[in-house]
């Protein structure tokens, strides 16, 4: 098991910026790759960015590249997701997981990952 517990969600209007934070427990925080996801009402789950698992490799969607910026602090077993200039499109749930088999392989697919946080919301008023 890799608990993980999101914070940091909120309500912003569009324009503003918010940081999320995905928090792990355990020793082997450092061995394995983090996704952002995020769900809108209605909507089928999306990938947001992911992150290798020693800070080597970043990838974001479309949507939220040049806006959203992924870091990790390994030494604090925590993920941020720095959202700048967020949108109304930009409101949904956002989870973090973790993806413990594949650390060669950022993936953005949700078979890729094997934990997942319970995730936080993100309201983006216009």
């Amino acid at each position: 098991q890799v608990p993980l517990v999101e914070s940091g969600g909120g309500l912003v209007q569009a324009g503003g910026s918010l940081r999320l934070s995905c928090a792990a427990s355990g020793r082997t925080f450092s061995t394995y790759n983090i996704g952002w996801f995020r769900q809108a009402p209605g909507k089928d789950r999306e990938f947001v960015s992911a992150i290798s698992w020693n800070n080597g490799r970043t990838v974001y969607a479309d949507s939220v590249q040049g806006r959203f910026t992924i870091s990790r602090d390994n030494a604090k077993n925590t993920v941020y997701l720095q959202m700048n200039s967020l949108k109304s499109e930009d409101t949904a749930v956002y989870y973090c997981a973790a993806d413990l088999s594949r650390p060669w392989r950022l993936g953005a697919n949700e078979a890729d990952y094997d934990y997942w946080g319970q995730g936080t919301q993100v309201t983006v008023s216009s």
